[in-house]
């Protein structure tokens, strides 16, 4: 193992949130919640704002609604996040050909390889400029964790946010991982963490204090050698440059033999689930769902279905998978079970929530001051498609509710209208659609509501988050309300 904490995590900060609030001037400093807004939508990311009451990532949204009925409710905007993972990515490979993305916002970085980093001082130095450069090239913060290893390094990431660096001397792992909960360390999910916890082993230094053997004992030879390695601090793993994903998936092992038919539907969905939740952080869709089962007699059995198009939403997963499991006979015990999903494809807007879209959310929007500030509300779960900020501010479109077009508004999606130039979607429903004017660059604009169908009205693509002078990416001032989204972000980010 190296001797010079040279292996960089970098996390960025409320990825998906913080992108939103660098757009939007209006929503900086406040709950934002951005996912599904259809009846079984999932958070995909919460700003720090939010998780203050409790708010997470893959919490289902009507959980998240009762949370944080204030909160500002967003469809995702997975074009604007990918452009900013493009810009992070390529500050990441200008300082090492091994980089490693583990999604839109996350990635390792071997420093010893791009030869930027060969000790502490020059370790601390790569990645207190790196979070600089984020900042100024996108608005926006992320938080580095360095290391002699993936899996330290990653810790790091995770100790330093928000907006942060944290970097593990070399000689103090096992002092620094020894108090930490077993669930730190990679491939401990609930499952193993209960069967520890049960053994009496609930902190990373008892699984050092029980011994190889006992851990082997315990977990299997490959699991349980592999978790006591870890615990002594050993991680061998390299970084590996990018390559392309074929597929995305999910497996868990238990520890006992499920034989109850009910409890083996209950894990494929919850499976089905994260490995949506994976998929989405990718920045993919896929039009393959697979399961596997391995049964009480180490028989191993793989069922696939391929979908018309590709999906990424977590409920036509589920109902695959579940009509998957329907093939195959449990009735001796299952031992693994995985879901899985290939033929993957880069994320359009219209598949990702294409549920949340099916139904126009027909909750009236109240008249009121011109330029007041908008409140969310709370949306009925059934309603679909929802102007989860709700527009209590302003309209000038007035009279009788019109049928809705079949114009789709996504609750935080770019507009620009003929006049008043471009904006973001607050809400719509009874044929009325809630305009916020704003730019990153701008003071919180005024709301305005006109008609779904009004003319003057476009879907735009998203602005830069950052304004550059001389029309490439620059630094935001950062000097006051008007100077940019850079400064205003990264107290936003941070909470």
């Amino acid at each position: 193992m190296r001797t010079a904490p040279t292996i960089l995590h970098l996390d960025m900060d409320a990825f998906y949130a913080s992108a939103e609030q660098a757009a939007k001037p209006s929503l900086r400093g406040k709950a934002v919640v951005v996912g599904g807004l259809g009846p079984r939508g999932v958070v995909a990311t919460a700003s720090y704002e939010a998780r203050r009451f409790g708010v997470h990532s893959a919490m289902p949204m009507g959980q998240a609604r009762r949370l944080a009925p204030n909160a500002a409710y967003l469809v995702p905007r997975f074009g604007l996040y990918r452009e900013v993972s493009e810009q992070v990515m390529g500050l990441l490979r200008q300082l090492s050909p091994l980089v490693e993305p583990l999604s839109l916002d996350e990635a390792f970085v071997d420093l010893e390889a791009g030869g930027v980093a060969d000790d502490e001082a020059s370790a601390r130095a790569v990645g207190e400029r790196l979070r600089a450069d984020i900042l100024r090239v996108t608005g926006l913060t992320g938080s580095v964790g360095l290391a002699v290893s993936k899996m330290l390094a990653k810790i790091a990431s995770e100790e330093a946010k928000p907006d942060g660096l944290v970097l593990i001397p070399p000689g103090t792992e096992r002092g620094r991982l020894g108090p930490m909960p077993v669930r730190v360390l990679p491939g401990v999910g609930p499952a193993t963490g209960d069967h520890l916890r049960r053994a009496g082993i609930t902190t990373v230094a008892e699984i050092a204090e029980a011994g190889e053997d006992e851990l082997v004992r315990l977990l299997g030879k490959a699991h349980g050698g592999a978790l006591y390695a870890m615990a002594l601090a050993r991680d061998e793993r390299p970084v590996v440059a990018e390559r392309d994903t074929k597929s995305v998936s999910v497996e868990d092992t238990y520890d006992v033999d499920i034989h109850d038919r009910v409890r083996v539907r209950m894990e494929v969905a919850r499976l089905a689930d994260r490995c949506v939740q994976r998929l989405r952080a990718a920045g993919h869709s896929g039009r393959t769902i697979v399961l596997k089962v391995r049964r009480f007699d180490f028989s191993t059995l793989t069922r696939s279905e391929t979908l018309r198009g590709p999906t990424d939403d977590p409920a036509v997963v589920r109902e695959a998978a579940a009509r998957l499991l329907e093939s195959v006979d449990t009735t001796g015990g299952v031992r693994l079970l995985g879901v899985g999903v290939s033929g993957l494809a880069d994320f359009t807007q219209e598949d990702l929530f294409a549920q949340a879209h099916a139904v126009v959310q027909t909750e009236s929007l109240a008249p009121g001051a011109e330029g007041e500030e908008a409140v969310a509300v709370p949306v009925d779960p059934v309603a679909g498609e929802s102007g989860a900020v709700a527009g209590s501010g302003a309209g000038e479109a007035a009279g009788e509710p019109v049928a809705a077009a079949e114009r789709r508004w996504p609750s935080g999606h770019d507009v620009r209208h003929a006049v008043h130039g471009p904006g973001w979607v607050q809400g719509s429903g009874l044929g009325r659609v809630t305009v916020r004017f704003e730019t990153p660059d701008s003071a919180p604009g005024r709301v305005r509501t006109f008609r779904t169908d009004d003319p003057d009205l476009e879907p735009s693509d998203p602005l830069p988050l950052v304004v550059a002078e001389d029309g490439a990416a620059a630094a935001a001032s950062g000097d006051g309300e008007d100077s940019g989204g850079a400064a205003p972000m990264a107290g936003g980010a941070a909470g």
